[in-house]
């Protein structure tokens, strides 16, 4: 049997799918969250001599703390209007153009950034931020619908699981190009919030030479003969795409008549609902699980077992190049293993690094050797996270939604997202600074209980047609119907029994 992995690189025009959408996708999410770390101190002094400059006022501490979380959140409030208007977006205009449109959001995010500086106006980073906000929250939706759309049904878990990859290798790029021997510099730190531009220019040129998504083309536009031909190109000249074609054309005629549903009939919809609290709890847990409680904590830990604080930033690369390393171990087994237990696997194993983390560093200041251990866990806790939660989540809403429900549900998960980063960005300090490493027993709470959730309720959906998924939700939560109409049935007959005795 062909492994996944050998199937998909037999295929090099969708290999070139996932890497062109992959590095003007889902990589601008992931690096614009860690890129801000390296030039943070240079970025503050702009902001304090402008306002020198502009008014002859230097800047209180806690003004300058306000500012700065504002050019923070600013991203998440563009990424939430991204996630607003991209299902509307890519349904009229497509996967392909959507994405094509979104790299010329990128460059003009990228011209602000690089200007700043010689401009004195720190504004022009904050309004830069909001315009990657943008880029990054359709781009996290338009690129997930595009791979999964692209990919055959066998190769849909390790494909799908590129997208959270992407994200971990835009972490690690953002701070490998942070340190101070490459652009983490006093006069380089421009071109590195720049950086997009050159990633969004890539894609921009490469998507022309990709097909568009065929089921698009087929589901969405009726163009049957288009979607042959993106199949042609991605399957390759000899494939045979017509039982592909076939079960489009099946969800079609199941979908006939049916339009493209809006969010409120999405969040009405009795027969998806275990699919839309399956995508709900997911997200949130996905922001609320403590990924970045044990990152902030890591430097700490590092310092505590006795690394230099010279070569602290080299460690904290080596906790990004884990989690990219993992995520894209994670994609090639995905298809053996299944998602629903690498998912179940990965939130408990989360629980418990976050059970013993909270215990080890309550113990490291009586015992010596006590913060080795604390280091030994925040990497178990950044393996578990990336083989199955970062990974599984971000595709979900494709995986398990009908081509009708699935604009609105991206809208839904990705809405989600980034309230949950930026609930988690304003809030969690606040929760540091009272509850100190206790706070991980929350996010225990909120990994043991989506493992729980997962398990009990989630179908495995692997090697699975869109029909075929919901047909398993239907099966697997009928039970408890079908339980109570037996019951109803025998109150009945018992009724009726009793009745025939008295007469």
């Amino acid at each position: 049997m062909t492994s996944p992995l050998s199937s998909l690189l037999k295929n090099p025009v969708l290999v070139g799918v996932v890497l062109v959408t992959g590095i003007g996708g889902t990589f601008h999410y992931g690096f614009h969250i860690s890129v801000l770390t390296a030039p943070s101190a240079y970025i503050k002094e702009l902001v304090n001599s402008t306002c020198v400059q502009r008014y002859g006022l230097s800047l209180e501490h806690w003004q300058l703390s306000l500012i700065w979380s504002f050019i923070v959140s600013t991203y998440c409030i563009g990424g939430l209007l991204g996630s607003l208007c991209v299902g509307r977006i890519a349904v009229t205009y497509g996967r392909k153009r959507c994405l094509m449109l979104n790299n010329v959001v990128a460059i003009c995010g990228a011209l602000l950034m690089v200007l700043s500086k010689s401009a004195h106006s720190f504004e022009m980073i904050m309004v830069g931020r909001l315009v990657y906000g943008i880029n990054s929250g359709v781009a996290l939706t338009a690129h997930t619908m595009y791979v999964l759309d692209c990919s055959p049904k066998n190769l849909r878990g390790m494909i799908g699981a590129s997208v959270g990859s992407f994200v971990s290798l835009g972490k690690f790029f953002g701070q490998l190009l942070g340190i101070g021997e490459i652009l983490g510099t006093e006069t380089l730190w421009p071109f590195l919030l720049a950086f997009s531009a050159l990633t969004a220019l890539l894609q921009f040129v490469s998507l022309y030479f990709l097909p568009e998504s065929p089921r698009f083309l087929l589901l969405d536009r009726g163009d049957k003969s288009a979607c042959e031909k993106a199949l042609q190109q991605l399957r390759g000249p000899h494939a045979d795409n017509r039982l592909e074609v076939e079960e489009m054309l099946k969800e079609r005629a199941a979908l006939q008549g049916v339009r493209n549903h809006s969010v409120l009939e999405l969040l009405l919809a009795r027969s998806v609902r275990w699919q839309l609290l399956t995508v709900v709890t997911n997200f949130i847990t996905l922001q609320l699980c403590g990924i970045n409680a044990v990152y902030l904590y890591a430097t700490d830990v590092f310092r505590a077992a006795g690394i230099p604080a010279h070569n602290l930033r080299y460690v904290t690369m080596g906790t990004g190049l884990c989690e990219f390393s993992t995520a894209v171990i994670s994609g090639l087994v995905i298809e053996h293993t299944g998602k629903k237990l690498l998912m179940v696997r990965g939130y408990v194993g989360m629980s418990v690094a976050l059970l013993l983390l909270t215990l080890t560093l309550y113990l490291q200041v009586h015992v010596s050797w006590m913060p080795y251990c604390s280091m030994v866990l925040i990497f178990v806790f950044i393996i578990s996270f990336c083989s199955g939660p970062a990974c599984i989540t971000a595709p979900l809403p494709g995986e398990l939604f009908t081509q009708s429900f699935q604009s609105a549900a991206f809208t839904v998960a990705c809405t989600l997202n980034w309230a949950g980063l930026f609930f988690v960005g304003m809030v969690f300090p606040l929760i540091v600074e009272h509850l100190d490493y206790f706070c991980f027993l929350i996010f225990f709470a909120f990994c043991f209980s989506t493992a729980l959730f997962v398990w009990f309720n989630v179908p495995e959906t692997r090697n699975k047609s869109l029909m075929e998924i919901t047909a398993e939700f239907e099966r697997m939560h009928s039970k408890a119907k079908h339980s109570e109409t037996k019951l109803q049935a025998l109150q009945d007959a018992h009724t009726q029994i009793g009745q025939c005795t008295r007469l």
